[in-house]
């Protein structure tokens, strides 16, 4: 029986104007909004809607934007009767797929996404690291390079995005050094990313353990639907499992590619990213050709949607 999966994204999906008409038309999106600006000390809200967009870009910034941008997508989708079979969503958007899955609230949601912001910038600013996407390379060939130029310690694989794209993690001079010897290698790609650190590398550990005391005193509940982990890229319900891959998260690669790839195996045949921009569906596109995909990101994409 074929299944639908709402998928939800990360980081550097921002867009300046992102929630606005959201906020102009529905009572739930503006009360989401609202609810931040008592929790945050600066707007959320006017810097989502009206930028600039070098401080939209900030990781503190960015990653309550995206979430929330996300869940009033998703709520106006529940409130019309629309649900999924599956959810998953990419770094970031895993907590916007847990808040779908009713394994905490909106409010727990936000709460925690704004600490693991605010741990993730000051990890950035303690140390300069950078991200570089790879095309043309299989993982063990980028593994091999960074071994073989002696960065080890300071240079990780980060991302498994699809089959043909793989994200470095690191100290930038690091990871610039290494993307010249992948190109060497064969890379048909090599692109350093505009991002704010080095994501999903040993640099975010004292964000990870700063994560895990709140983590450790946040209720988590049986996820309503299976949640395919970036950790593992596998489903789960288990709330104790779920705590655990939010913690090693942070320093781990996200494995999207084998997510996405063991959802079509569970009858996914049809996924809705919900939230800001397509990255995600360019994503699954390379991943499988064979299955549906399509995106919600304003409000004229919600009314136009066909269930």
């Amino acid at each position: 029986m074929s299944k639908t999966a709402f998928v939800f994204p990360g980081q550097a999906s921002q867009f300046v104007g992102m929630g606005l008409d959201f906020y102009n038309k529905s009572s739930l999106a503006s009360r989401f909004y609202d609810y931040a600006e008592n929790i945050f000390d600066f707007s959320l809200k006017d810097i989502s809607f009206y930028g600039p967009l070098d401080r939209l870009t900030e990781t503190k910034v960015t990653q309550p934007a995206i979430f929330i941008h996300s869940l009033c997508v998703f709520e106006e989708l529940k409130n019309r009767g629309f649900l999924p079979d599956m959810v998953a969503g990419h770094s970031l958007g895993e907590y916007s797929a847990l808040v779908t899955a009713e394994v905490f609230s909106f409010e727990t949601g936000l709460e925690l996404v704004k600490l693991r912001a605010e741990q993730m910038q000051a990890a950035c600013e303690k140390t300069e690291g950078t991200m570089a996407a790879i095309v043309g390379l299989e993982p063990e060939q980028i593994r091999d390079t960074i071994s073989k130029a002696g960065f080890a310690v300071q240079c990780t694989v980060a991302n498994h995005n699809s089959p043909s794209q793989i994200v470095i993690s690191g100290e930038k001079y690091a990871v610039q050094s290494v993307m010249m010897e992948l190109k060497n290698a064969g890379a048909k790609r090599v692109i350093e990313l505009t991002v704010g650190g080095a994501f999903h590398s040993p640099l975010m550990q004292e964000a990870r353990d700063a994560l895990k005391k709140a983590l450790d005193q946040t209720d988590f509940h049986p996820a309503k639907y299976p949640v395919y982990a970036n950790v593992t890229g596998k489903p789960t319900v288990d709330p104790s499992h779920i705590k655990s891959y939010l913690y090693q998260q942070l320093t781990s690669p996200v494995l999207w590619a084998d997510s996405i790839q063991n959802m079509i195996l569970d009858n996914a045949t049809r996924f809705i990213e919900l939230g800001p921009g397509k990255v995600l569906q360019g994503l699954i596109k390379r991943i499988s050709a064979d299955v549906s995909r399509e995106g919600i990101s304003s409000f004229e994409d919600l009314e136009a949607f066909v269930w």
